[in-house]
Order: C-alpha cells, then structure tokens, then sequence
C-alpha cells in the first residue's frame, strides 16, 4: 500500500516540475531547438518523420511575424513571451490541467519561410496536441496572409 501511495503523490509532483521549467530555446544558427525522443512535439526542422511538419511558405506574405504573432495571440492559452523581427517564443497553457506547452516560430527570410516547433514540458506523450496545434496555426496563418 505504502509504494502505491509514493506513486500517487511522486508522479503528480514530478509533472508539476517539469510543467514549471522553462526549457532553453531560441534560434542557434537559424534553427530551432532540436526535438527531444518523447513523441510530444513536433517541428518543421526536424529529420524524423512522426514528428515533423511542413514549414510554411512566405514567399508572397508582407510582414509574415506580425501575422504570426496575431495568430498565437488569438489561440486559447497562449501568451506570447519573447519577439524579434524574425522569432515568436509563446507559451501555451492547456485548459484543463494547465500544461504548460513552447510555441516557437522562426521566419527564415532566405528561404521565405515560417518554421514552426511545439513541445509539450511535461508528460510522454501529447496525445497529439502539439499536431493539431501546427494545423490550427497553419490554416489561420494563411486566412491571414491571402487577406
């Protein structure tokens, strides 16, 4: 009974501890952090294909980060955290639970391009938000720059 009990007060905890770490991310020689082996996030610079998503093509879009920031600022939970005139850092809160995910944005204005990388901090797997995430910001995004 005692090791059921750890386990049920040790797994909340850890969780809640990795859900409060902020993750060092940012752009590295215009790319995004590299993806850990837990199959929650996904990212357009990525080599592994479960996890990977298309960049999004910018090559007819006028101001595709200001566009990107107003997309992130309308998803539910999402507080944009650090911008640049190329780079979005948003941390998006889950309704229920309050995980808390990092949604990076990089326009790589040589290849005319938005790269997209979302990682959920806490858990294994993400039960595929993170992915549904990359296509709910990729449809606006382009209601937004054919406007």
């Amino acid at each position: 009974m005692s090791i059921w009990w750890s386990v049920v007060c040790v797994i909340p905890v850890l969780l809640l501890v990795q859900n409060l770490r902020k993750p060092e991310l940012g752009l590295h020689d215009g790319r995004l952090k590299a993806l850990g082996s837990k199959p929650n996030a996904v990212s357009s610079q990525t080599a592994d294909e479960r996890k990977r998503v298309d960049a999004i093509d910018c090559s007819k879009v006028e101001a595709p980060i200001q566009k990107a920031a107003v997309v992130l600022a309308e998803m539910p939970g999402a507080s944009i955290e650090q911008r640049s005139e190329n780079y979005l850092y948003a941390v998006v809160k889950t309704p229920a639970l309050r995980f808390r995910d990092d949604v990076e944005v990089y326009f790589d204005e040589t290849a005319k391009c938005l790269h997209f990388r979302s990682a959920s901090r806490a858990g294994y797997s993400d039960m595929g938000v993170n992915r549904k995430r990359y296509k709910q910001f990729a449809r606006r995004f382009e209601q937004l720059a054919a406007a």
